[in-house]
C-alpha cells in the first residue's frame, strides 16, 4: 500500500496497460471520480479515507489512453457534499464530462439549478455504512422529488440490504441508476440468490439502470475475474438498454488490491460480446442519461 508523508493513500496504478479492446468512437466512462487537488478542494472533515490527489489532468489522460471520449464523474465520498472538485473537472473537460453530485437533502432549488448549469445530471445516495453516516430516508425522497428535469438518482448499497431498501427505492420518483449491481456475490453465478433478487428489482420498473462495473471489487479471486464475467454477461444480454460501464478510477479504498485499468477495459467484450451490446453499454445508454439536453 502506498501512503505519503501525510498519510494519504494511492489507490490507482501509475502505469495502466493499454487495453487490447478498442472502445467504439464516442464511448463513455460512466463511473469515475476525482480527488482534489486537495490544496484547492480540501477533503471533508468527515471523510472515511484520505487519498492523494487524482485530479482532472490525470483522469483525462487516462481517458485518452484507454480510448474513451467522455467521462461521467461521480462525486467521491471523501469530498462530502462539497461538489467543487467534481464541478471543476467538468468545467475543464471541454464538454466531454458530466457529473453526479452528493448533496445535503436540505439543498435549495436554486443550488440544484446551479449544479445543473455546472454539468450535474444526478445525485447519489450512498448506503455503505463504512463510507457514510445514516440520514433519514424521507429527507432523501424530498430532494429526489425536487430534482431538475432529466436528472436521476444513483444508489450505492450492498446486496444484503436490498430487500430492506426496496420500499425506499420504489418510492423514488425519478429514474434510478444502481452502482455496481448492488454488490452481488458473483461466485453464486448468474442464477444465484443475489442476482435473482437484483433482477427482481430491475423487473419492478423500467427506469432502473445498472452499472455493470468493478470486477476488482466483486471478484475476490482477482484477474482475470472469471466469476464476474460469468455472472454479469447474462445480465447485460437481458437488459441491454439499461446497462452502463465505467472504470471506477481512481478506485477509492482499493489501495490493497489496485486494479489495472487496461485489464478492466478488456472485461468489456467478455460481458458485452457483440458490437451492438458494446454500443448500447458504452454510448447509447450513458448518452441518454447524461447528455439528454
Amino acid at each position: 500500500m502506498s501512503v505519503d508523508s501525510e498519510g494519504r493513500i494511492t489507490s490507482w496504478t501509475q502505469t495502466p496497460s493499454t487495453p487490447r479492446f478498442v472502445p467504439p468512437p464516442g464511448a463513455v466512462d460512466a463511473h469515475c471520480h476525482v480527488f482534489g487537488p486537495a490544496a484547492q478542494y480540501p477533503f471533508s472533515a468527515k471523510a472515511k479515507y484520505l487519498p492523494q490527489d487524482a485530479g482532472p489532468d490525470m483522469l483525462f489522460a487516462l481517458r485518452d489512453k484507454l480510448g474513451f471520449t467522455r467521462n461521467v464523474i461521480v462525486q467521491a465520498s471523501c469530498h462530502g457534499t462539497d461538489n467543487s472538485a467534481t464541478l471543476n473537472a467538468i468545467a475543464l473537460s471541454d464538454g466531454k464530462a458530466r457529473g453526479v453530485a452528493v448533496v445535503d437533502p436540505a439543498i435549495s432549488n436554486g443550488e440544484l439549478a446551479a449544479l445543473h448549469e455546472g454539468g450535474i445530471r444526478g445525485i447519489r445516495f450512498n448506503f455503505l455504512k463504512r463510507l457514510v453516516d445514516d440520514a433519514p430516508k424521507d429527507r432523501f425522497l424530498d430532494v429526489a422529488a425536487r430534482l431538475p428535469a432529466g436528472w436521476h438518482v444513483v444508489v450505492y448499497f450492498e446486496a444484503d440490504i436490498l430487500e430492506e431498501l426496496r420500499p425506499f427505492l420504489d418510492a423514488i420518483p425519478v429514474p434510478l441508476v444502481i452502482d455496481h449491481m448492488g454488490r452481488p456475490d458473483v461466485t453464486q453465478g448468474p442464477d444465484g440468490a443475489d442476482m435473482r433478487t437484483f433482477r427482481s428489482l430491475l423487473d419492478s420498473r423500467p427506469d432502473i439502470n445498472v452499472k455493470v462495473t468493478c470486477p476488482d471489487r466483486l471478484d475476490a479471486k482477482g484477474p482475470p475475474w472469471d466469476d464476474f464475467a460469468a455472472a454479469v454477461r447474462p445480465l447485460v444480454g437481458d437488459y441491454p438498454d439499461r446497462v452502463l460501464w465505467g472504470t471506477d478510477w481512481p478506485h477509492p479504498n482499493m489501495q490493497d488490491a489496485i486494479p489495472d485499468d487496461g485489464a478492466l477495459v478488456d472485461m468489456i467484450p467478455r460481458i458485452a460480446p457483440t458490437a451492438e451490446l458494446q454500443r448500447k453499454l458504452l454510448i447509447d445508454n450513458p448518452m441518454r442519461l447524461y447528455w439528454n439536453d
